[in-house]
């Protein structure tokens, strides 16, 4: 059996447990293919973000001036109550793959809010974020305009075919400023080339890498771990 049919078949060869994955991009760019493929793979949870329930998002689309602080405000929120569960980890004994990352929320309104109402926003975030917890490892996708908007028409979303082209450009050079200076572990993938809905030796080679730098990250905490228990042993006071 190769490498990657025991990357199929054998869900969690190394002891990954606890784990927590979040994958991100601008819209359309395959987030939620991405987690669900990793996840099942993995044999994590698979977490993915509730779009269609803000109410004021096809308004947005509309007229974003007048809805931004609305939309972002009722993301924050729903983003916050959904993502707050992960800070106890034992609730995931399996592990966790989101379809996002709580940052994106301010990516968003960075973006489309400005003057008082940023500010309002910006001190409701500041008092979220910090109960969030950080992933083990985020991976942030890329494609051209052209791909997504074709992976948007797929897609079908009836508000999403109002999506300016310019504000997606925008927003992926939002995107981009953020993660040039992203602190924790991140891996950057230019999803042009691949085809991870349809391709299984797409599937393969992404869930092997994952797995890889995952288990890095784990040999890595085990390491500090001990480090910091050998010193506290030998700590006199």
């Amino acid at each position: 059996m190769s490498t990657c049919q025991d990357f199929r078949f054998g869900r969690l060869a190394l002891s990954l447990k606890q784990m927590y994955v979040a994958i991100e991009g601008v819209i359309g760019v395959g987030k939620t293919t991405l987690a669900s493929l990793i996840a099942q793979r993995l044999g994590a949870e698979s977490l993915h973000e509730v779009v269609e329930d803000n109410p004021f998002l096809p308004m947005f689309y509309q007229d974003p001036i007048r809805y931004g602080f609305k939309v972002q405000v009722f993301f924050l929120l729903s983003r916050y109550k959904q993502l707050l569960p992960l800070s106890q980890p034992s609730l995931f004994a399996g592990g966790v793959v989101a379809d996002y990352l709580f940052d994106k929320d301010a990516i968003f309104a960075a973006m489309n809010l400005s003057g008082a109402e940023w500010d309002l926003y910006n001190d409701l975030y500041s008092n979220l974020a910090p109960r969030i917890p950080t992933p083990d490892l985020t991976i942030y996708l890329r494609a051209p305009l052209s791909v997504i908007f074709e992976r948007i028409r797929r897609r079908g979303r009836v508000f999403e075919k109002q999506i300016d082209p310019e504000y997606l450009a925008r927003l992926g050079e939002f995107y981009e400023r953020h993660f040039a200076t992203y602190p924790h572990p991140l891996w950057i993938i230019d999803t042009q080339e691949f085809n991870f809905a349809e391709r299984e030796a797409d599937r393969d080679w992404v869930v092997r890498h994952v797995h890889e730098r995952l288990e890095t990250k784990a040999a890595s905490s085990n390491a500090r771990s001990k480090t910091l228990d050998a010193a506290s042993l030998n700590d006199p006071s």
